[in-house]
């Protein structure tokens, strides 16, 4: 889209034309082809997630249509490119680089020679989408045996946690509208929650689990992971005080064995540098009894 604007000097106007920046065609000037688009780095198997979170980017550069195929490239009329095509030549390199900079190195040979950012997001799709059945099925696979780690806290189980959660639940096919909705999302919300009551260290958090499971207000994954981190905070806390008392109990016992060795330490005279007796009752010094 172009506008019209701005007045020549002589015998006629001149027209600037330029793209305004609602179109899809407008380059910010913050944008760049370093730009990354998001954390989430395609390595060749996370192509669901990878893909949902480019498309969120370009969505927010307002570029999603150059994946989509909406905006195709300007039909030339005019022997002189116009600025419709220059303007999208150049929002398709932009496209190209951000795309290959959240993709792993060894898959750049992939989309180099691809020159229409529409092509690249097809043959990536078509090369590395597994299809919803397979990953459906592969997820639950990952969230059966998603437990808490010896040594893993409860954020960092909650996260792996979620993350598998989450997909699972883009891949859900059921819609539903007005009340329905909103029961089938509780449901939903529910039972999440079981899986990770499930996958928490037994040792650590069984009591916690038993005390939840009792309760019936815990309809919620956010709740019951709130709960289960105020639980890990106070054991944190306690057990930081069990280590101070530890800590000054062994001090007490080391004053204690010094003041013991003390006491049962013969005394020594000052004066003859003999065992047993002090100065004040040495006879060497005041003499020998009769």
């Amino acid at each position: 889209m172009t506008i019209g604007d701005g007045k020549g000097t002589g015998s006629g106007d001149n027209k600037i034309q330029q793209i305004v920046p609602s179109s899809q065609l407008y380059l910010h000037p913050s944008d760049s082809p370093s730009l990354m688009l998001t954390q989430t780095i395609f390595n060749g198997e996370n192509y669901e997630l990878w893909a949902d979170a480019v498309r969120n980017g370009l969505d927010a550069k307002n570029k999603l249509g150059f994946v989509e195929g909406s905006d195709k490239k300007p039909v030339e009329t005019k022997e002189e490119e116009s600025l419709e095509s220059v303007a999208w030549r150049q929002c398709n390199a932009m496209v190209k680089a951000w795309i290959r900079n959240v993709l792993e190195p060894r898959l750049h040979l992939s989309i180099t020679f691809s020159g229409i950012v529409t092509e690249i997001w097809k043959e990536l799709k078509e090369c590395f989408s597994t299809g919803n059945a397979p990953r459906v099925h592969q997820l639950k696979g990952k969230l059966n045996k998603c437990k808490q780690g010896k040594d893993e806290s409860v954020v960092e189980y909650y996260t792996k946690l979620k993350s598998i959660l989450d997909e699972l639940e883009n891949y859900s096919r059921s819609q539903c509208s007005g009340g329905a909705a909103a029961t089938l999302s509780k449901e939903r919300e529910e039972e999440k929650v079981h899986p990770f009551l499930m996958g928490l260290d037994t040792i650590k958090y069984g009591h916690i689990r038993s005390k939840l499971l009792m309760k019936d207000d815990i309809t919620s994954l956010s709740r019951a992971y709130a709960l289960v981190l105020r639980e890990e905070r106070h054991k944190f806390v306690t057990k930081g005080k069990e280590e101070m008392n530890e800590a000054a109990m062994a001090v007490r016992v080391g004053v204690d064995s010094k003041d013991a060795q003390e006491e049962t330490k013969p005394k020594t005279c000052t004066y003859c540098k003999k065992p047993w007796h002090t100065e004040e009752n040495c006879y060497q010094k005041h003499g020998f009894p009769s």
